[in-house]
């Protein structure tokens, strides 16, 4: 039988049936999976009863898999394979985390609105996030669509926005939330990279905004200025007729084109409640600038 897709809206957000994502998928169902992500940029796959190796499997469909940013760390003890994010409120012994907790403060920083390793000089392609348990109440995940936003913005802003390269980096998006304990190692291997504001999707042609939390600098502009209009673009992007919120159910896989879309995790009690989260990262095929055909900015 053939995937049924069912639309939440009629260009963003879709839910896949009849496929079993456990099981090796026949080139067919692969290629109709692609076509409806790019048509509508997130899919979410209810009731998927997957191992972390069956997870691992699916997202090589999409293309290579990028290693968690906790294998930059030499003395970190990951909870999970590299291969998966660990997306959770849990510590290495697979406890609720505690308050003062180092993981704690780095991860509510993805309660801001943001692109995953944007921060990366090869940045995410996809992200595939599977529900192992859920917290019930809050811990939604809410996700913008970035083409409809650039479709959107006014004449000026058009203007203006192609071929401006914004800095992306780690410690950005964490100074927003006051969180700046990274190790040296970290800071070496995550530096702060180029990245376009305005990509193209090769699949449909349709322009998209590329930004995130993130962002630090704009190359070229005063530092306020370019904060000004990061904020200003942000909160265009997140109105809400271009926002879809996904209310978790167990065992649903959401996946969906880091290429075109911004997201957040909502708020929780995440020293009451556990909500363990695995997140199987896709690679771009090159960095946003070479992918335009910018020349890529000497990097200090």
């Amino acid at each position: 039988m053939a995937i049924s897709i069912y639309p939440i809206t009629p260009a963003f957000v879709a839910e896949i049936g009849d496929v079993d994502l456990s099981r090796p998928l026949d080139a067919d169902d692969v290629a109709a999976i692609k076509q409806a992500f790019w048509d509508y940029a997130v899919l979410i796959f209810p009731g998927q009863d997957l191992t972390q190796e069956q997870h691992v499997a699916f997202a090589r469909n999409i293309g290579p898999i990028e290693p968690s940013i906790g294998a930059y760390r030499p003395d970190s003890k990951l909870r999970l394979p590299p291969e998966l994010v660990d997306i959770s409120n849990l510590n290495i012994k697979s406890q609720i985390w505690g308050d003062k907790s180092r993981l704690r403060g780095l991860q509510l920083g993805n309660r801001l609105w943001h692109t995953d390793s944007s921060f990366k000089f090869l940045p995410a392609r996809a992200s595939l996030l599977y529900a192992r348990t859920i917290a019930p109440i809050g811990g939604h995940t809410e996700f913008a669509d970035m083409r409809a936003a650039y479709d959107s913005l006014n004449d000026e802003l058009k203007r203006k926005l192609p071929g401006l390269i914004a800095e992306h980096a780690l410690a950005y998006s964490r100074a927003r939330t006051g969180f700046s304990e990274f190790s040296e190692s970290e800071r070496k291997e995550l530096p702060p990279v180029p990245q376009m504001m305005v990509r193209t999707i090769p699949e449909n042609g349709r322009k998209s905004l590329y930004i995130a939390s993130h962002i630090g600098r704009i190359l070229g502009m005063r530092d306020d200025e370019a904060h000004a209009l990061v904020d200003r673009l942000i909160a265009h992007a997140t109105q809400r007729q271009f926002v879809y919120t996904h209310r978790w159910r167990l065992h649903d896989l959401v996946m969906w084109d880091d290429r075109c879309t911004m997201h957040r995790g909502t708020e929780f009690d995440d020293l009451r409640w556990t909500r363990d989260m695995h997140r199987a990262t896709v690679s771009d095929i090159a960095n946003t600038c070479e992918q335009e055909g910018v020349a890529i900015p000497a990097q200090s």
